[in-house]
């Protein structure tokens, strides 16, 4: 079985008594991981909230060597940050999803690492945009700094309550198959926003192959100075990682004569797709050409309304989700209208020559 990297610690380092602490719980629980987190300087949406306690944090960190004797991270937020810490020795450095989005802090960061050779994790940003997401990690690797991982904490979705940070799935997944061996740890206490929700977040996780989780970790996580609710003490720590189902990645396997027929079926029905997408978008030509000739728009609304509807409610029936059917009728909309846009230029062009 391969063993995924455990990343915990508490959200904030706030005195040399907490980190102790923590140590002395993570050891006594069997719950200590192969890295242990910690953040020292902390971006807050607002002025006046923890901040952070800056460099004197960094020396703390030796409690952790002293008791654990395991490597730490911490979070740089500027060029600034990242020489502190390689100052004070700190063995792996994380980018935050609010730096993520800047390319020119991005950018800064790995020129402040250049030649150091320490391993860098980039959290995606705040919104879904993967390329930003594997900008940042490029611009790491541009800099000859090539142990990388991402991290995976979610992104902001003011329309879904369910989660802090809405998780998207595919995202993830998307990255490590764009990104050939790209390891994507799971931070399942940022998605969640609440320690409630850790487990299960922890376990999809691990189903969909990402190859580690980042938990925030607390001995009083209700009296924390930073993310209380989604911090874990080290006796849950140990009863989340006993309780997940670690499965090993597909890859690693030879499949069976089963899972190999099964997907021979799937090859041959997704060969089926793309011939009917086919004759779909050749219709879709043909109604293209006669809207041009007829001087119609592209664009009819009463016509869109139906076919959402309609193709939806029919999907559903069958057993298939209302957000995939809205997703997909979309996307062959989208696709639609710019073949029909597509013709009217080409035929316009056609009439200037």
């Amino acid at each position: 079985m391969t063993t995924p990297l455990i990343i915990a610690g508490p959200c904030s380092a706030e005195s040399p008594e907490q980190i102790e602490k923590i140590c002395l719980e993570m050891k006594a629980e069997n719950a200590v991981p192969q890295l242990f987190r910690a953040g020292i300087w902390k971006p807050r949406t607002r002025p006046g909230s923890f901040e952070g306690i800056g460099e004197e944090g960094l020396k703390w960190m030796e409690i952790v060597r002293h008791h654990l004797n395991i490597p730490i991270t911490v979070e740089v937020g500027n060029a600034a940050h990242a020489e502190l810490a390689l100052k004070h020795g700190v063995d792996v450095v994380w980018i935050g999803a609010r730096t993520t989005v800047n390319p020119f802090a991005v950018q800064e960061i790995a020129e402040a690492l250049r030649g150091s050779n320490v391993p860098v994790m980039v959290k995606n940003p705040m919104n879904p945009d993967l390329d930003l997401w594997i900008g940042a990690l490029e611009r790491m690797y541009a800099v000859g700094l090539d142990k990388l991982a991402a991290i995976h904490r979610g992104f902001s979705d003011a329309y879904d309550k369910r989660f802090r940070n809405k998780p998207n799935w595919s995202m993830p997944i998307h990255l490590k198959r764009v990104w050939t061996g790209m390891e994507v740890i799971n931070d399942p206490s940022h998605i969640v926003g609440k320690r409630d929700g850790i487990l299960d977040i922890s376990q999809r996780a691990m189903n969909f192959g990402l190859d580690g989780l980042m938990i925030e970790t607390h001995h009083d996580p209700d009296n924390a100075w930073s993310d209380a609710k989604q911090q874990v003490t080290p006796k849950a720590l140990h009863e989340i990682l006993n309780s997940i189902d670690f499965k090993e990645p597909l890859e690693n396997m030879k499949p069976d004569e089963r899972l190999e027929d099964l997907r021979r079926a799937v090859d041959h029905l997704d060969d089926q797709l793309l011939d009917v997408l086919q004759e779909r978008f050749a219709v879709i030509d043909q109604i293209g050409e006669h809207k041009r000739q007829h001087h119609l728009t592209v664009f009819q609304s009463g016509r869109w309304k139906d076919v959402m509807e309609s193709r939806t409610q029919k999907g559903v029936k069958k057993n298939l989700s209302e957000k995939f059917m809205k997703e997909l009728l979309y996307s062959i909309h989208e696709e639609s209208v710019k073949r029909q846009e597509k013709q009217l230029r080409e035929a316009d062009a056609v009439k200037k020559a």
